[in-house]
């Protein structure tokens, strides 16, 4: 048979992760995708679920199921089950879905539900211990989304863009953020570019109460030689690596941009880039982490 004749293998994603890490928005937008989808599926469910999707003639091609902490004992099971699973030929997948202290704990005072651990634990203990019992479902990720700067629509993107198929890849998710060295490195960022090399407009008087946002400040960068080379470099080093992290199955990247104080030079470079990167169809998003808290 003919490649082109060939049909894709069935897949069988497997959701799981921290409670209020957005575990049943990332579900939806698998059902959106055509999946057909289970929520809390019992963990000795799922090798006959997986059975029934890999049988002959069953007309379940791709299906998603989110097993986590509420299957309770059981979940101990799930690391060995999970790699069971590719004996049925199915294409399987394990995502992750995880976030901050702070965010979890801001999400479940916002829905005023106790965390699923028990009501007479404090939120921050049960989402401790859930760290602690997720973990080995953590090391066995092929994708692990952390949800802490994310809104609904860019973690459904991120779905779409990691299992919806070629025709939806050049939605890769990209944040280009600024922040200052001063208040320490981006802690998320898969690429830091520094450019504390450049002239700093906090020593320039009309400029020091300005951000990089300002039309002054920008002119004042850009008038530099050295700007217009560093951002010639780096839109080329960029337009090279994302397609060959999409390629590789990467479905979001975070590009940081800092400087000093995070409030002049890394805010006006975040912008130039990303809007590079936008004009070249990437969807871009553009975070100023430190632009109100000091000088850059």
């Amino acid at each position: 048979m003919s490649a082109a004749g060939k049909k894709a293998p069935r897949q069988f994603v497997v959701i799981t992760g921290l409670s209020g890490s957005g575990k049943g928005s990332v579900l939806k937008a698998f059902e959106d995708l055509g999946f057909y989808c289970v929520d809390n599926l019992p963990i000795d469910l799922i090798p006959k679920f997986a059975e029934l999707c890999a049988a002959p003639g069953s007309r379940i091609r791709r299906a998603a199921v989110v097993v986590d902490i509420r299957g309770g004992e059981a979940l101990s099971q799930l690391p060995g089950m999970y790699r069971d699973l590719a004996r049925n030929h199915l294409k399987t997948a394990l995502v992750f879905l995880e976030a901050s202290d702070q965010a979890l704990i801001r999400r479940f005072e916002e829905t005023r539900r106790p965390h699923p651990l028990g009501r007479d634990l404090p939120v921050h203990e049960g989402i401790r211990l859930e760290r602690m019992l997720l973990k080995p479902m953590r090391q066995l990720a092929d994708a692990a989304i952390d949800t802490t700067r994310m809104n609904v629509h860019e973690l459904r993107e991120f779905i779409q863009a990691r299992f919806g198929g070629l025709s939806t890849r050049k939605r890769m998710l990209i944040s280009v953020a600024s922040f200052g060295f001063r208040f320490g490195v981006l802690p998320d960022a898969d690429l830091v570019f520094d450019v504390r090399f450049l002239p700093n407009p906090n020593y320039v008087p009309r400029l020091k109460r300005k951000t990089g946002r300002d039309p002054a400040v920008r002119r004042y960068i850009d008038s530099f030689p050295q700007t217009r080379e560093f951002v010639k470099r780096v839109v080329d080093l960029l337009l090279y690596l994302i397609p060959n992290y999409i390629r590789e199955g990467k479905s979001y990247l975070t590009i940081g941009v800092g400087c000093t104080g995070g409030r002049h030079r890394s805010v006006a470079l975040a912008e130039v880039l990303a809007g590079h990167l936008s004009r070249d169809g990437y969807k871009v998003k553009v975070i100023h982490r430190d632009v109100g808290r000091g000088s850059a």
